[in-house]
């Protein structure tokens, strides 16, 4: 679908049926490290920091390779959501207190393809900082 009345950065992922909700990703020039109750559960220097527009403008979101997270996620059984742009969400805990620490797309839409099976984490779950550059 041609939406002409909007300009569309080529960098960035565009929900085809909704061109003004859009996402870029970004690779992270440094390393990113996740903590929770001040244990590392995950460090990785191949990190995107992704940035959405839909119905607000999103806090940026790291996006983490799944091999490296550090702490064992544990899923969270039937909890699940639906974004246009980015497809089926699944989500998961890291300790006993059964709260919703993270989440990820294992089978993003082709055209946000870039997130596939990568985790996130929610900000207001666990402290993340961004350290160093990476190598």
């Amino acid at each position: 679908m041609s939406h002409p009345e909007i300009t569309m950065s080529e960098e960035t992922i565009h929900n085809p049926n909704e061109p003004r909700h859009f996402m870029r990703a970004k690779p992270v020039p440094r390393t990113v490290r996740v903590r929770r109750g001040g244990k590392v559960i995950a460090e990785s220097n191949n990190v995107l920091r992704i940035t959405e527009l839909g119905k607000d403008m999103y806090d940026p979101v790291f996006y983490f390779p799944k091999e490296d997270i550090i702490a064992a996620l544990s899923p969270v059984e039937g909890k699940t959501s639906h974004c246009p742009l980015k497809g089926d969400a699944s989500y998961f805990t890291v300790d006993d207190s059964g709260e919703v620490v993270a989440w990820t797309y294992e089978a993003a839409f082709d055209f946000a393809k870039v997130i596939n099976g990568r985790i996130a984490f929610y900000p207001d779950q666990v402290v993340t900082e961004e350290v160093g550059v990476s190598s």
